[in-house]
């Protein structure tokens, strides 16, 4: 291939890629302390050092990792879990699948190679074994619920009660109350179950995701004074929970975002509007005003 052709700087492209890839698992590998995962991530390691060295055969050329992408996932990957950050990173390939195409077209063989090693790849993903993954269903009901019930709460309580301290007391009581109400639940649950789930561990999921949502939804009533706006930041703040956690298990899960992000939002600003409607007729037929002086 001759130097300077659009095809070698395609390859080149290519080849900083892999050596990036690699670098990126072996770091990862390098912090890890369960032993199986840390196996599997650094044999992922060397399949990226072999597709850098079979690029390498044809551009015949050392090229240098980007370091500001290894740290970059590096971090996403310690934060937010191996899974999640190795996925990310993998569905962030596209671009480089598009190059991929366009270089078999005069580098046939590449292809074949390629999708060989990228499948083994995907094979290998799929084997680690991730604690949080393992309990995902039990954060899910977690935050289903704080969603639903607290989201539709706030709602009834803006008109019921029409005053946002009030609003906010009401709120964490029922919130903590209900989080300690569904963490027994999933314990009981689990432990009926009888499967690998360690029913204490889903239960500590399910409350602490739980009463992380609640404290988020009932922040807008510490801070503000005006009721509706509130509410419309408490739907926001729902909205925003919704959509980050279902991009993370979409992602972490290959799931699709779409269905389960407008699912969810639909549920949560339904119950959301039938509990404020509810707060409303409350409030007009029994002619109750709750205020603090």
């Amino acid at each position: 291939m001759k130097a300077g052709s659009p095809d070698r700087e395609k390859l080149l492209t290519v080849q900083k890629n892999e050596i990036t890839e690699h670098f990126i698992y072996k770091k990862l590998s390098q912090s890890v302390k369960d032993s199986h995962n840390r196996n599997i991530l650094q044999r992922i390691s060397q399949d990226e050092l072999k597709h850098y060295n079979f690029w390498k055969r044809y551009t015949r050329r050392d090229v240098k990792p980007d370091k500001l992408k290894i740290w970059k996932y590096f971090l996403i990957s310690k934060i937010f879990g191996i899974t999640f950050g190795i996925k990310l990173l993998e569905r962030g390939e596209k671009q480089a699948q598009l190059t991929y195409e366009k270089i078999s077209e005069s580098l046939p063989e590449a292809q074949s190679v390629i999708e060989d090693e990228n499948e083994h790849e995907r094979q290998l993903i799929n084997l680690i074994d991730e604690e949080r993954l393992r309990y995902i269903g039990s954060m899910v009901l977690g935050l289903n619920d704080a969603l639903v019930e607290l989201t539709g709460a706030l709602a009834g309580f803006t008109f019921a009660l029409q005053n946002t301290q009030l609003i906010a007391v009401t709120g964490l009581i029922t919130g903590i109350a209900a989080s300690l109400s569904m963490a027994a639940s999933e314990y009981l649950s689990v432990k009926s179950e009888g499967g690998a789930q360690n029913p204490f561990k889903a239960a500590i999921y399910t409350g602490i995701t739980y009463v992380l949502t609640v404290l988020f939804l009932i922040l807008p009533y510490l801070i503000f004074t005006n009721l509706y706006f509130c509410l419309g930041v408490t739907i926001f703040n729902a909205i925003l929970v919704i959509f980050i956690f279902t991009f993370y298990i979409s992602v972490a899960r290959d799931i699709s975002f779409r269905k389960r992000f407008f699912e969810m939002a639909l549920i949560s600003l339904g119950i959301a509007a039938l509990t404020f409607s509810i707060g409303f007729l409350i409030r007009g037929f029994l002619n109750i005003e709750v205020g603090l002086d």
